[in-house]
């Protein structure tokens, strides 16, 4: 088979995203919005060019071919109890901001055929994701509000374990998923919530593929099988992914693509931390320190070619009906080289369809899959909602001692 030219495959790039946008897994910009102007949309409005400070603006939104974002209404696991439920709330109250602002190009979305209505009228679905287990603090009458609310995926948890599930990044505690663990699980599933096994040690993922009744998904998670960091998905969770019918959305963070890039974060992250900053510090002083370490230590540089290869790896063990694409942009300092912002996703098309991958299999991979995941979830509610009642279980009535 003859390969593409660059001119061709961008022409049948820009064509795709034209009929097949993207369906991103990952999008940072309400806690960017947080911690670098305390949520005032006129000091960093993104109807106008944010490139100095943000990754994410309209217009590049527009030319990176974005369909659908769900947008993370992450909060940082510093914040426990009461006080992470609240900056959940005031992260979604942020994203409605967001839609009303710009209710010409941001569409509130809730479901799957409400994104398919977006697409048809031209608007970019906004879809919530909460970002941590830490933001229902315990509570399945929390995890209901948030479902309300509009959140439509909740990754069990961030950077450290939470009492019913363990971290990829922190000492194993439950061994995967507790008793509670695998209620909240359920709970989801009949919710029509998605499970986000992204940042979830892999004991956790395993035990949530066995408990979930509904596909799940990783929303910004790469193949550990290409970098070898507990960030990313092993080789055998990928490979049960068909049976599950979940989706791995591919992310473009450097340090989970490149295997120096993780060298050197986990340098970065030792030279805050020494400074009395949080690793995950988004503030200008945060910002100053990295970029002081980098003059002293220089970046090892990621490539498109690089995130490739892990999309190369992903189709081969879970399928070109399993995976997909989360950027995670705002929520991380650094980036892809060609993968800058939400305007670079055509770059990594152009560079699969270089490598032989067909229209077809990129519009899986770009809109297909996390839409069809979505849909499914909310068939399974469907059914569920007919059979079960809302769960009233505590994490002190299943899982006991070990909760304290």
């Amino acid at each position: 088979m003859t390969e593409p030219t660059e001119s061709e495959s961008r022409r049948r790039t820009a064509r795709l995203l034209n009929e097949h946008p993207v369906f991103d897994g990952h999008n940072d910009l309400p806690w960017a919005l947080r911690e670098t102007v305390g949520y005032d949309t006129d000091r960093a409005d993104i109807a106008t060019d944010q490139s100095a400070v943000l990754h994410t603006d309209l217009a590049r939104l527009r030319s990176g071919g974005v369909g659908a974002q769900f947008w993370s209404v992450y909060v940082r696991t510093d914040l426990t109890g009461d006080a992470a439920v609240s900056a959940t709330l005031e992260q979604i109250d942020c994203v409605r901001t967001l839609t009303e602002r710009y209710s010409d190009r941001l569409v509130p979305a809730r479901s799957a055929a409400d994104v398919e209505r977006c697409r048809e009228s031209g608007g970019l679905a906004s879809l919530m994701g909460a970002e941590g287990g830490h933001s229902i603090n315990c509570s399945m009458g929390t995890l209901r509000a948030l479902y309300e609310l509009g959140v439509r995926y909740m990754t069990l948890t961030h950077n450290d374990n939470v009492p019913w599930a363990d971290s990829a990044t922190d000492e194993p505690a439950a061994g995967g998923l507790t008793r509670f663990g695998e209620a909240v699980v359920r709970e989801m599933n009949r919710l029509g919530m998605l499970v986000d096994l992204s940042h979830t040690s892999a004991d956790t993922m395993r035990d949530a593929l066995r408990a979930s009744r509904a596909p799940v998904i990783f929303s910004h998670s790469s193949a550990r099988g290409v970098c070898d960091h507990p960030r990313n998905v092993p080789d055998d969770v990928l490979r049960a992914l068909p049976e599950n019918g979940g989706v791995a959305m591919a992310t473009f963070v450097p340090k989970f693509v490149l295997p120096e890039a993780a060298e050197w974060d986990r340098a970065v992250d030792a030279h805050l931390t020494g400074l009395g900053l949080h690793p995950l510090d988004g503030t200008e002083q945060g910002h100053r320190a990295r970029a002081e370490f980098e003059r002293e230590n220089p970046r090892p540089v990621a490539t498109v070619s690089n995130v490739a290869d892990h999309l190369d790896h992903m189709r081969e063990l879970a399928g070109i009906d399993h995976i997909g694409l989360g950027g995670d942009f705002d929520g991380t300092p650094f980036t892809t080289a060609g993968l800058d912002d939400v305007a670079g996703y055509p770059n990594l098309l152009a560079e699969l369809l270089e490598r032989n991958w067909s229209e077809a299999e990129l519009a899986k991979l770009t809109w297909h899959n996390p839409l069809r995941a979505l849909r499914d979830a909310e068939n399974v509610a469907e059914r569920l909602r007919r059979a079960e009642s809302p769960s009233i279980a505590t994490v002190e009535q299943l899982d006991g001692a070990a909760a304290d």
